[in-house]
């Protein structure tokens, strides 16, 4: 679909989830990206690590794309870089931050050449086609977190991005109540906004909060080895985490690889300048209990990543009984008994977690309801446009807008195409906005029959079956019988008896032109044996047989 005289909005990744954030703009015959991101794949996937949003819709009219523009360099946001720029073919837009993130994937990808990024300066401008697009920053939980101030012939769009309110933010200036006043002073037509903690009552929270309560928290601490997870991305925290080491005379640790790469790359770009230099793992192993912090990846459970490693005893740095694990980051939904995992393994060998529950050593990127109200009153938007967020988190961010003033409000998911001008909001049709899976190395449908075929086997497993028939339809050779993953430990062997004489008898009992039909004869003897295992196991396996002519 080519856009007319009017201004279009389409998500097809993030409303109706948190993560995988692809949304589309078009106006006068053109379509603008904001955001191409990604989710980690939950146990509905199995095997599968990332998840992408299915870009048919603008795939099939990438010449009237005009480019993608990152709001900031959370992988939910770039993730999918590295995988789809290339097959777009359409340049890439970002502040200097962000671009030297998405520019490591696509060099790790061998497509930098191939690839034009564009590093727009903070706070900068630049136009593509109908859309006059400004970098706005905002709090989030990462170095140059961004809204974007889109100008179109048809109004104006204040898309926030990731964001909350921060009166100590330590990394960057967000715009001021006065900045965000005046943008509203000139006028939006619509606010498309974060959702993901509409049902918090409460504002999110300072990074400056944090510094204090991780602060008393290490103090207290005194004597005993300390780790302290967090988010790679969090350059904030980990110039907080800096400070405190240094305020409760302990070395810092470096532990995890994405934590190495942020930090070189918040360098680069101008922050954590005056980070300290941090000790080897077997540096920090010798130094006395008391003078060492470690920083380490893995708070959402991770396998791979050093705490997991760190809790099965399977990394350099080693806990004792006593010894200490802040989780200075939030549970992602669908982590959770990930992370419990880690947790009861580090609490089994003695060692104590804080979380924030206990202590406030952290607080979320994303605003509450009064940040949500705040920034409703400065913009005075006509429309909103609920986004980043569950069918739950829209719906209720489409009500609290209404009951603030907002004079229209639209709920809409991966896939609504809506026209906001002229005439708007209305949702005009639905577009595809499946899911793709990165298996293995091939980016497949989710929906495919090689997922599909995984979930059955993982739920029932498989059971072999090799037979040789004549071409008359008699049984020529004995019926040979495996199987993977049936609970039948101690009575596999009966099992496999009853279902060889099961398939021999359904062989014996075919009459007429069906034992001459292969297919008829691979059928019936699949059939014989699935309800034979059904009997012994009550489950359905997956039943594949192998016939040949003897």
């Amino acid at each position: 679909m080519k856009p007319g005289k009017e201004l279009l909005f389409l998500a097809l990744g993030g409303s109706g989830e948190i993560g995988m954030n692809v949304n589309l703009y078009g106006c006068d015959g053109k379509w603008l990206m904001v955001d191409l991101g990604m989710t980690f794949a939950d146990p509905y996937y199995p095997g599968v690590d990332l998840v992408f949003a299915d870009l048919e819709f603008i795939e099939e009219q990438r010449e009237n794309l005009l480019g993608v523009v990152l709001t900031h360099a959370h992988e939910d946001h770039i993730g999918a870089v590295p995988y789809f720029a290339q097959e777009l073919g359409v340049p890439l837009f970002a502040t200097p931050f962000t671009a030297r993130l998405v520019n490591e994937k696509l060099v790790e990808a061998g497509i930098d050449a191939d690839i034009e990024l564009n590093v727009i300066p903070n706070e900068g401008a630049f136009s593509l086609g109908p859309f006059d697009i400004r970098y706005v920053p905002l709090a989030h939980s990462i170095a140059e977190g961004n809204a974007l101030l889109i100008d179109t012939p048809y109004g104006r769009v204040f898309h926030t991005g990731d964001w909350k309110l921060d009166d100590e933010p330590r990394i960057g200036t967000p715009a001021t109540e006065e900045e965000l006043t005046a943008i509203g002073d000139e006028g939006v037509l619509a606010l498309v906004c974060d959702s993901t903690n509409v049902f918090n009552p409460a504002a999110s929270g300072s990074e400056g909060a944090v510094r204090a309560g991780l602060l008393e928290t290490v103090s207290r601490q005194r004597g005993r080895r300390v780790v302290v997870t967090t988010f790679a991305s969090n350059v904030a925290r980990l110039q907080t985490l800096a400070e405190v080491a240094q305020a409760t005379g302990r070395q810092l640790c470096v532990a995890g690889r994405s934590l190495d790469r942020i930090i070189s790359v918040a360098q680069a770009s101008g922050y954590l300048e005056d980070f300290p230099e941090t000790v080897s793992m077997d540096r920090a192993m010798d130094l006395p209990r008391g003078e060492i912090m470690v920083l380490a990846t893995g708070g959402q459970g991770e396998p791979r990543a050093a705490l997991a490693r760190i809790a099965a005893e399977q990394h350099p740095i080693r806990l004792e009984e006593g010894d200490v694990v802040l989780f200075s980051s939030r549970q992602i939904p669908g982590n959770e008994l990930a992370i419990g995992r880690v947790q009861n393994a580090l609490v089994g060998r003695g060692v104590r977690i804080v979380t924030d529950r206990q202590s406030m050593i952290h607080v979320s990127g994303h605003p509450g309801r009064p940040e949500l109200v705040a920034l409703y009153d400065w913009l005075r938007p006509e429309i909103l446009v609920p986004v980043h967020g569950e069918i739950r988190h829209m719906a209720e961010q489409a009500r609290l807008g209404l009951d603030e003033g907002i004079p229209k409000a639209i709920l809409q998911k991966n896939g609504d195409l809506l026209r906001l001008a002229p005439d708007g909001p209305v949702k005009l049709t639905e577009v595809r906005a499946g899911r793709l899976v990165l298996d293995g190395d091939i980016i497949a449908p989710a929906d495919g029959e090689a997922m599909a075929a995984r979930r059955k086997l993982g739920l029932n497993g498989l059971v072999s079956v090799a037979l040789a028939v004549t071409p008359e339809g008699r049984l020529a050779s004995s019926v040979d019988i495996g199987s993977i993953g049936l609970p039948l430990d101690e009575d596999m062997d009966q099992f496999v008896q009853e279902a060889q004489a099961d398939a021999a008898q359904a062989v014996k009992d075919l009459k007429g032109d069906r034992k001459r039909d292969r297919l008829a004869v691979a059928e019936t003897v699949r059939l014989a044996v699935r309800r034979a295992a059904q009997r012994w196991s009550g489950k359905k396996p997956v039943v594949q047989v192998l016939l040949r002519e003897g």
